[in-house]
């Protein structure tokens, strides 16, 4: 299945987050807070969109739907929620 966002909406795939600190302690995935930190999957057809699919960007705590296809989580969010291009 394909999933194509409409107007302002870019779908996203959340980046996983690190299991360990930086000094090698292994943190659970049960008190992992949610990642905020995602990659463009595909874009919507608005010229206000300033992402292109493959970067990875900062995006709104709260912000988007999320939605499962082939398996795979994604989320979709409004270009406005998008706070951030990660380089």
């Amino acid at each position: 299945m394909k999933i194509i966002p409409l107007n302002d909406r870019v779908l996203v795939k959340s980046v996983e987050a690190e299991e360990k600190t930086a000094s090698g302690i292994f943190i659970p995935q049960t008190s992992q807070e949610k990642t905020q930190i995602a990659e463009v999957i595909a874009i919507g057809d608005s010229e206000d969109i300033k992402v292109k699919p493959g970067q990875k960007i900062l995006h709104d705590k709260y912000a988007g739907t999320q939605v499962k296809a082939d398996g795979t989580d994604y989320l979709i969010v409004a270009a406005a929620d998008i706070l951030a291009v990660i380089e």
